[in-house]
């Protein structure tokens, strides 16, 4: 007589965690895989212009057809002046990438950056009070 065989279990598969919700009860989307930032600001030296968070940058012209996605957002949210750090943020690009992209764009001459717009300092605080008491006065 031969003895019976076993049979083999399979193993369980481990058990995936609850996914996270939103404050409402809604699933929150699953994130995104990120993407390569070199792939993004295509530049392999990563040269750079010397961009700050508040240097405010112009699209020259309308987007390309040539342009890549990022080059084509850029060129449209710059038709009115942004700094750097709103573009970043708009495009959920980190400042590093931000600023090679940018120097790329401005070496091709499709965009302009110009300082930020200073604030004048302010009238001393004697002129204000006299201007004050003579319209008073009217």
């Amino acid at each position: 007589m031969t003895p019976p065989r076993r049979k083999r279990r399979e193993p369980k598969p481990p058990p995936q965690p609850p996914a996270p919700t939103a404050a409402d009860g809604e699933a929150e989307p699953a994130p995104r895989n990120p993407e390569r930032l070199y792939t993004v600001a295509g530049s392999e030296d990563g040269a750079r212009a010397e961009l700050d968070l508040v240097t405010l940058i112009v699209a020259r012209d309308a987007p390309q057809v040539a342009a890549s996605p990022e080059q084509a957002s850029v060129l449209r949210l710059c038709a009115n002046p942004l700094s750097v750090a709103e573009l970043s943020a708009y495009l959920n690009l980190p400042f590093s990438a931000m600023t090679v992209l940018i120097t790329e764009m401005i070496t091709a001459e499709l965009v302009q950056a110009r300082a930020p717009i200073a604030r004048q300092a302010v009238p001393d605080r004697s002129i204000l009070e006299a201007v004050m008491h003579g319209l008073q006065r009217l």
